[in-house]
């Protein structure tokens, strides 16, 4: 469920500066688009699907930095936040990419995924409608574990698809930090907070057994992988600040407006 939105929040500084970012170069020469990939203090962590509608999702880990949390506001986080809130949001605009924001405050129920297992969407969902890497001849390898919390039809033909992905491997949390937040989580909902992109994206040709536009809504963890991992291992929810740029999704301002109401509904899987 969605607890409170709002869209188009300018936030952030200059890239350079910025803690987290996608940035946006120019192609190569000879190459129709440029490597899309995610950096956290300048370093490169996630390669990510091209700047292409028509390309499929990608999420795969090229590096693991040496700390996840940016530890901003932290005790506000750890109280659990009621709605979006201003100095909240100010504060993350200090380590963001300047852009245009929506700021979804979410509950939300997150499943540790394995890549290659029967719950990983990159061997499953992402097959059926664009087959396997005709280059390796296997699916997508996000070469991580992440997590799956939420799924609804959008439209006849669209589905979206959410996902938590940790800055670096939930098996690297703290079982101590992991059992405090499981303990606090049953008076209080705390929050975790993610850089998050909504990819809209369907083949150019139906040349899959299950053809439709697939929403993809990524959530890149700036805080909280202890919160989150406490949450899937005990099946209970979990409080997120989405902070979604609208700058670098693949998505129009239409589509960003129907992502609210997609995901304030109930979840339901693809029939």
């Amino acid at each position: 469920m969605i607890v409170d939105a709002k869209r188009s929040i300018s936030l952030g500084v200059r890239e350079k500066r910025a803690a987290v970012a996608v940035p946006t170069p120019a192609p190569a020469p000879g190459t129709a688009f440029p490597p899309r990939r995610l950096t956290l203090r300048g370093a490169p962590v996630f390669e990510l699907g091209l700047w292409c509608g028509t390309c499929p999702a990608l999420l795969k880990r090229m590096s693991e930095p040496d700390r996840a949390d940016l530890e901003v506001v932290n005790e506000r986080l750890n109280a659990g936040l009621g709605a979006v809130e201003a100095d909240v949001l100010r504060a993350y605009g200090k380590v963001l990419p300047k852009s245009q924001y929506s700021a979804l405050l979410l509950d939300l129920t997150p499943q540790l995924v394995t890549p290659g297992s029967r719950f990983d969407y990159f061997s499953h969902e992402q097959v059926a409608t664009w087959g396997v890497d005709p280059v390796v001849g296997s699916p997508e390898d996000p070469a991580t574990p992440y997590y799956r919390s939420f799924e609804t039809p959008v439209g006849p033909e669209q589905h979206l698809y959410e996902f938590i992905v940790p800055m670096v491997p939930p098996s690297w949390n703290d079982d101590d930090r992991v059992a405090e937040y499981d303990k606090n989580s049953r008076a209080t909902l705390p929050t975790a907070v993610a850089y998050s992109l909504l990819d809209v994206i369907q083949p150019a040709m139906d040349e899959g057994h299950d053809y439709y536009e697939h929403w993809v809504l990524t959530h890149f963890l700036l805080d909280g992988h202890h919160k989150v991992a406490a949450a899937a291992a005990t099946e209970r929810p979990v409080r997120l600040l989405s902070l979604v740029d609208e700058r670098i999704s693949i998505a129009s301002p239409d589509e960003l407006g129907l992502l609210v109401g997609a995901r304030s509904g109930p979840r339901r899987a693809r029939v």
